[in-house]
């Protein structure tokens, strides 16, 4: 393995990018991005912590909902996110069009731990269907 330089990468970013917008296509495409760590053992060394910032935002409008109790509720509600308790998602009565309805309208959904075992029972497999 040899080091590349960061300019050979943007190099290779921007060569990429230009061929992408001379042909264009429908639907949209990625990158991926394989990196080996020499001197790492997973198997000793369980956590790697570490961030890396983008310079776009790959999911801009993405939508997330909570499904959570009372305290996750509040806590969405002051940071702006939309949010279901248990007696709302008991109001959906595993109606298939609606849980269906409610999962195409939501990109993601995080659960709280007391209220993710209950989830499969209040709205049926419809949520697992659904993606």
């Amino acid at each position: 393995m040899s080091k590349i330089t960061r300019d050979a990468l943007y190099d290779c970013v921007r060569g990429v990018a230009t061929c992408a917008t001379e042909k264009p296509r429908k639907f949209t495409e990625t990158v991926e991005l394989q990196i080996a760590l020499k001197n790492y053992d997973p198997q000793k060394d369980k956590r790697f912590a570490g961030t890396v910032r983008l310079m776009h935002v790959p999911k801009p409008k993405m939508k997330v909902c909570v499904l959570g109790d009372q305290v996750h509720c509040d806590q969405a509600n002051a940071n702006g996110l939309p949010c279901m308790d248990a007696d709302m998602l008991k109001k959906l009565n595993k109606d298939k069009k609606l849980v269906k309805k409610l999962a195409k309208k939501y990109d993601a959904f995080l659960a709280s731990e007391s209220l993710i075992k209950q989830i499969p029972r209040l709205l049926g497999p419809g949520l697992n269907k659904a993606g």
